[in-house]
Parts: C-alpha cells; sequence; structure tokens
C-alpha cells in the first residue's frame, strides 16, 4: 500500500488504523497469490520456491487427458514452441525445451508452477501464462478474463508430463 504524504501523516495513519487491519494489509503485499487468485475466480494457490505443492483441484490429473491437451495445437499450444515424444505430431516447436523427461527433470510441484505462470522464476520466459488473468498485454478477446487452461487441465498436463521419464 502506497500512502501520499508526510512522515508524520503516515505515523498518524497507522496510529488510527486497527493493527489488525495495517497487518491485513501487509500480509496482502506479502501473498499476492492467494488474494489474486481468489478475486479472479481462479483457484487459490500457494508458491513454495519454485513450485505449487498442492493440487489446483485436490486431486490428481488423469495423464492420458493431459497428453490430448499437449498434442492439440488448438488447446493446449504446447507443440507451437516445445517437441516431445510425439512421432504423430509434425513441425513441433524447438523455441523451448523438448518435453522427454520433463518427469525426470522437474517435480509434478515444478511442473504445476511452469505451467501455471513460469514468469514466477523466469521474468524472461516465452512462455504463455496458463492458469493466470491479470498484468497481461495484447490477449486475444476470446481469452480476455479466463485463463487459457483450466484448474482440472492444469492437472491433466502435470500429471501427463510427469509419466515422461527418461
Amino acid at each position: 500500500m502506497r500512502m501520499r504524504g508526510s512522515r508524520q501523516s503516515r505515523a498518524k495513519f497507522l496510529a488510527r488504523t486497527p493493527r489488525f487491519l495495517v497487518a491485513a494489509l501487509a500480509l496482502a503485499n506479502v501473498m499476492p497469490v492467494l488474494t489474486h487468485a481468489q478475486s479472479d475466480g481462479l483457484r487459490p494457490f500457494t508458491v513454495v520456491g519454485d513450485a505449487v505443492p498442492d493440487s489446483l483441484t485436490g486431486a490428481k490429473g488423469d495423464a492420458a487427458r493431459g497428453r490430448a491437451i499437449v498434442a492439440d495445437r488448438q488447446v493446449g499450444l504446447c507443440l507451437l514452441c516445445h517437441s516431445g515424444p510425439f512421432p504423430q505430431e509434425r513441425f513441433q516447436g524447438n523455441l523451448a525445451p523438448d518435453l522427454a523427461g520433463a518427469g525426470s527433470r522437474w517435480s509434478e510441484a515444478q511442473l504445476r508452477l511452469r505451467i501455471i505462470d513460469a514468469s514466477r522464476f523466469n521474468p524472461d520466459t516465452i512462455m504463455p501464462p496458463y492458469y493466470r488473468v491479470d498484468g497481461l498485454n495484447h490477449v486475444s478477446v476470446s481469452f480476455r478474463n479466463r485463463p487459457i487452461l483450466s484448474a482440472e487441465q492444469i492437472e491433466d498436463v502435470v500429471a501427463f508430463l510427469a509419466t515422461l521419464r527418461d
């Protein structure tokens, strides 16, 4: 929270404001994921380091559905940038890491954050945030105010990628 005015006016504000409100305002600045996700209709999640340890849905996803999402250029869009163990898919991308072995390189929790919003650990990533709706530029009308993938689809993709082991 940004307050205008002198230090004296800030001190007066803090003196007049109940301590629980000051604590709540400070907490809102420390935990933007939880407050933001709830206000946008997205399911809340907690980032711990470079991972989101808990499932967005409270359940494991379905790997078969996840494979279909990854391979579908209209839904997951993954193969536009990534290549992977999909011999039947032509013209796979080469801009991002190969998905083969993804389950060996990253845990499910790390995969989950990379799909939700890879910019949380790599601000220079070209990967779009699949489960974020704020702070985005040049968003297609069809995707405004809604994530690219639902929480269930995120969990399905995580389940599939976790099966890709060397």
